[in-house]
């Protein structure tokens, strides 16, 4: 009987499947696709370059187990990572793959050269010995203006790059600077502006390019004597994404260069986007000629997130990796790693592989073991005293009266409340938030428990102001 790649590839699950937990077999196996099966090699199809990475550094003895139960000791895997051009997807109808021997062969290009003649123009992005090349965007597809969140923290920024995409090089906004701390997202909307001009607008060209590949490109056309070519290729783009153009600082021929094609796409009306760690006016060792161009259009910061906009951002996540995390787990993280999404989306990872590998329940504990690799401290315990302080304060009463004897309505719900709240935030007994109220008993905790989640389900309001009460509990602690 024949093998197919369908047949081959299910009958490997199958192996998978049992040495593997659920949501570990969810989102590392379920998104592959078997593409071809040829002298007993498998080629399978992965989402990404990092997809292809994890597969490779935590399941390649599964892999290897498996293929080698169904083709033999000669059977072997290979890979294809999904290209990043979007564009010829659609006009294809079909996805272009890129094999991970060669997957940075070039950039996709469709704008129109005018009048320069493009047949002997080289593409600095070529790797040599590699033929039938084309230009492609470099735009990563996962970076869409779909999954990048947005908050106060990084709506002007997302807004004037909605904008830019439905009109490049047609705004005020030209060129578009986006700048802000590591982490925060700059390469993630660039990128965004990019796919979305690609979605727009069949009839433009994106170049997206790192500053440090930038300046390897014109060292190496310097010494080959090609920089006409290297300039005449840039001014053919529609859309120019330069990342992270503080490197460039200091480096006078990079900046001459540089400044001779920013000119040249300005005056054409091509559209420029670039990112920085920092607003143009504080760029050190950069040209004033260059600043004063970077100032020509909008420079727009992106903040540090708020929790509300990290948790967002982190179930985004969540959901494009089609795993679960209990919400006590995602607030735990979202309340420690706080200036940085790149680290967020880093302790989920983590948390993910953590619990996959060493087969361990995702919980806040295992939380806490990954976190302390990402922050130099977890925040202080939340103790019994303070929950009383701040519930006290919130009603307006002395601090004393939570443990007394008094029935007054208002304390009595402040003192239920407290007690609710040390329950869900501290790893106390009900013995000891008990005796912390006055000495009470435990059947007294459980019955104040069972009384707020009973006026939670039936008032609104209340609610809100338990919500808000252990929101500001974790938060005060984070500032202290």
């Amino acid at each position: 009987m024949v093998k197919d790649c369908v047949t081959v590839w299910d009958s490997c699950l199958h192996v998978i499947r049992r040495n593997v937990n659920g949501q570990s077999f969810k989102t590392w196996f379920e998104p592959i696709r078997p593409i071809r099966l040829e002298n007993n090699a498998l080629t399978i199809q992965v989402p990404n370059k990092f997809f292809y990475e994890w597969l490779e550094e935590h399941y390649v003895s599964l892999l290897k187990m498996s293929i080698r139960k169904e083709l033999g000791d000669k059977g072997r895997l290979e890979y294809q990572i999904l290209s990043s051009n979007l564009r010829q997807q659609r006009n294809e109808d079909s996805v272009k793959n890129e094999t991970t021997t060669a997957s940075k062969n070039g950039f996709s290009n469709g704008s129109n050269p005018g009048s320069v003649d493009t047949s002997n123009i080289k593409n600095p992005f070529v790797i040599p010995g590699i033929k039938k090349l084309k230009i492609e965007s470099q735009l990563n597809p996962t970076y869409t203006f779909s999954t990048f969140i947005e908050g106060d923290c990084n709506r002007l920024a997302r807004s004037a790059g909605h904008a830019v995409a439905k009109k490049p090089g047609g705004t005020a906004f030209n060129p578009l600077v986006i700048f802000g701390d590591v982490g925060l997202g700059k390469t993630h909307l660039a990128h965004a502006v990019g796919n979305e001009v690609l979605k727009l607008h069949d009839n433009k060209s994106v170049l997206y390019v790192s500053s440090e590949k930038f300046t390897g490109q014109i060292i190496d056309s310097i010494k080959n004597n090609a920089v006409n070519d290297f300039v005449n290729f840039y001014q053919m783009v529609d859309v120019l994404i330069v990342d992270d153009i503080q490197f460039l600082a200091n480096k006078q021929k990079t900046q001459e260069i540089f400044f001779h094609i920013f000119n040249q796409l300005h005056q054409g009306g091509k559209q420029i986007i670039l990112t920085s760690d920092r607003p143009p006016k504080d760029l050190d060792g950069m040209e004033e000629r260059l600043i004063s161009r970077f100032k020509w259009g909008l420079s727009a910061d992106l903040q540090v997130p708020d929790f509300e906009t990290r948790v967002a951002i982190l179930e985004s996540k969540m959901n494009r990796e089609g795993v679960e995390l209990p919400n006590s787990v995602v607030e735990f993280i979202c309340y420690h790693i706080q200036n940085n999404i790149r680290e967020l989306e880093g302790v989920l990872v983590s948390v993910i592989a953590q619990s996959s590998l060493n087969r361990r329940e995702i919980d806040v504990d295992l939380a806490k073991e990954v976190v302390k690799n990402f922050v130099t401290q977890i925040n202080k315990e939340i103790t019994l005293e303070f929950i009383k302080n701040l519930v006290a304060d919130h009603f307006d009463l002395p601090v004393e009266k939570l443990g007394g004897k008094t029935r007054k309505r208002q304390i009595v719900i402040a003192r239920q409340l407290s007690m609710y709240l040390a329950k869900n935030l501290t790893d106390k007994s009900l013995k000891n938030i008990g005796e912390m109220f006055g000495g009470r008993d435990h059947s007294t905790v459980i019955y104040s428990i069972k009384t707020v989640q009973d006026l939670m389900e039936t008032d609104l309001v209340f609610k809100d102001t338990v919500s808000e009460l252990e929101k500001k509990i974790r938060l005060t602690l984070n500032e202290k």
